[in-house]
């Protein structure tokens, strides 16, 4: 005996995984982080502890 919603559980699975994998495609921007050659600013000045 067939169960056919068990078949379109796993098809609806996988067009929705490929769906996921697809919407990646045409992504603009970095694949990586560069590594800057500048430290990185912060907003807050960096404050050090009193004693030593």
């Amino acid at each position: 005996m067939h169960c056919y919603s068990r078949y379109l559980f796993i098809i609806l699975i996988a067009i929705l995984g490929i769906g996921n994998m697809l919407s990646g495609c045409g992504s603009k921007g970095d694949l990586y982080l560069p590594e800057s050659s500048q430290p990185a600013q912060t907003s807050q000045p960096v404050v050090k502890p009193a004693g030593n």
